[in-house]
């Protein structure tokens, strides 16, 4: 992503913090997976939307107004040896030549020269209770500035949340951010048909799964966006397995939930299918109703209508079908007011999507739900799922777990789905895994 975006999205955070106020966010840390070896760095989805800095050990400061420049950004100085070890980094000069910072100290200065810039600040905008160390030192810094009052100094009076202000900003796609989480939904469609194709009996969960890596490596996207589930039979009845370690077979349904991530931008799929290529007829009946329920949730996504109208859409889908199928009985309006439809479908419609899978932004506005807008990406997922000891179904149900997810962007004129190359409809999945 071009450095044009970040600097307009600072210029929009710095208009909302005004003048006389500052703004501090820290990067992620390095973590630890076991004595001298780390996990993967992933940089914090906030700092890395308003820097594009991929380093720990850095934080930004954002001081609206501030004649010397208004981004600072301290980071680790250059160390050719750990360059040698560990590969180019930025340093000081970087920060301002590549990462456009105004001004770039050492991140070991920072006790040193970060409680001058809170002198005489309103307000601090700071992502409060995430980094307890920063927490302190923060603490630390407007304690020591309120000692100096007497020379005419003030210290911060309030500190705000940061998130609500970047949060907000977050949950609008621009153009810029639409490319990536298109070519996120793009590579795990194709992902998703790879493991369609190369299924059948005898395989075992992570040969699938090693499928979907496979497909994601080769176009050089090596994270993802969470870990994938890939559960045969009645593991599709955990709604979050992950285990991905027992043989596939005959007769049972695979459900896939993976998706890939795209310079910080995820994709989110899921797709459920027969092992051997070709639904039995409860299978059969129970799928077209989550795809009759994602259908009827589509039709809600558009501009002004309320974030909860996907979600009461696929419940009188499901409820009503259910009942059909004689898995619920009573009246539909009396079992969805009881929420009886909860033992099958536990979840809800979906969630934001974007840097984060279960991305950031208000669902509700003053206790009302949110109306949807253009530029806002959502998945679309409902599902069913009978427990295999759920006896008070017949026996042909027991043990089938069924969930449907789509990527949806909500337009000027109603919404486009992502994750179109992936098929759902029973005729087109039979078709692809028998070869037509």
């Amino acid at each position: 992503m071009k450095q044009a975006e970040f600097k307009k999205r600072r210029a929009a955070l710095m208009k909302q913090i005004g003048k006389g106020n500052i703004a501090i966010i820290a990067s992620a840390s390095e973590r630890t997976r076991n004595r001298d070896v780390h996990y993967p760095f992933r940089q914090d989805s906030d700092f890395f939307y308003l820097t594009g800095f991929n380093e720990p050990e850095a934080l930004a400061v954002f001081i609206p107004g501030r004649e010397q420049g208004e981004y600072v950004l301290f980071c680790r100085e250059f160390d050719e040896k750990k360059a040698l070890w560990e590969g180019a980094h930025a340093g000081l000069e970087g920060a301002t030549k590549y990462y456009e910072a105004d001004d770039s100290f050492p991140i070991a200065d920072l006790d040193d020269i970060l409680p001058g810039m809170l002198e005489n600040k309103g307000k601090v905008f700071y992502p409060m209770g995430k980094d307890s160390e920063l927490d302190h030192k923060l603490l630390e810094w407007i304690n020591h500035i309120r000692k100096q009052s007497r020379t005419g100094i003030s210290a911060p009076g309030e500190l705000v949340s940061l998130e609500h202000v970047v949060h907000e900003m977050r949950l609008f796609k621009s153009p810029e951010e639409l490319k990536l989480m298109r070519h996120a939904a793009e590579v795990s469609a194709r992902a998703h048909v790879r493991a369609m194709k190369a299924c059948k009996p005898g395989l075992y969960e992570y040969q699938i799964e090693a499928e979907l890596v496979h497909e994601f490596i080769q176009e050089g996207l090596r994270s993802v966006a969470y870990p994938s589930i890939v559960a045969g039979g009645k593991n599709a009845c955990v709604l979050h397995y992950t285990e991905n370690k027992d043989k596939l077979h005959k007769g049972d349904l695979l459900l896939i939930d993976a998706g890939v991530e795209c310079d910080h931008y995820a994709s989110d799929i899921t797709r459920t299918f027969p092992v051997s290529g070709k639904f039995s007829e409860p299978q059969r009946l129970l799928y077209q109703l989550v795809l009759d329920a994602q259908a009827a949730a589509l039709e809600q996504i558009k501009p002004g209508v309320p974030w909860n109208k996907a979600h009461d859409a696929s419940v009188e889908t499901l409820t009503k079908g259910l009942l059909e199928l004689g898995l619920l009985k009573g009246r539909v309006k009396k079992l969805i007011k009881d929420e009886k439809y909860k033992q099958f479908y536990m979840h809800r419609i979906g969630h934001w999507l974007g840097m984060d899978v279960h991305d950031v932004g208000d669902y509700k506005i003053k206790d009302e739900w949110r109306l949807l807008e253009p530029g806002m990406v959502l998945t679309v997922e409902p599902g069913l799922y009978v427990p295999v000891d759920c006896e008070s179904v017949d026996k042909q149900w027991r043990g089938i777990g069924i969930r449907i997810e789509d990527d949806v962007l909500v337009t000027k004129d109603g919404h486009e789905i992502l994750t179109g190359g992936v098929p759902k409809s029973i005729a087109d999945i039979e078709a692809l895994m028998q070869g037509g």
